[in-house]
């Protein structure tokens, strides 16, 4: 019901834009969490964006760098990632609730497949 996309191999310092499209028909309704994990490490929360787009949130380590936005219209969620770091690389997943109390700590009902990000220095 969520299927992400946009990853891929870059260069520090390097864009990227991921995508979330969601096949939910109340996607309206859903807040989505973009999340990333790497081999041998939790997954951890990256960035939330509330249902109605007004109210957003991110992981202190890309506040700034990333930025999160949704077009309800298209059923899709993005993810911005600017000034890419090594230690950004991962598994990037959204994930979406209907409690956004539920986002950050990654309780969410719909989970996508992930996207692979990896970004060499």
């Amino acid at each position: 019901q969520l299927v992400e996309s946009g990853g891929g191999l870059v260069q520090a310092g390097d864009s990227l834009r991921l995508s979330c499209a969601a096949s939910i028909s109340t996607f309206r309704d859903y807040n989505i969490g973009w999340f990333r994990q790497t081999p041998g490490k939790e997954r951890e929360f990256v960035a939330a964006i509330d249902w109605s787009g007004t109210n957003d949130y991110y992981e202190v380590s890309v506040k700034g760098r990333f930025f999160i936005s949704r077009d309800n219209d298209n059923y899709m969620v993005y993810l911005q990632m600017n000034s890419l770091k090594p230690e950004d690389t991962g598994i990037y997943y959204c994930a979406g609730d209907l409690n956004w109390g539920r986002i950050v700590p990654g309780m969410c009902e719909v989970w996508g497949q992930g996207t692979p990000v990896s970004v060499y220095s």
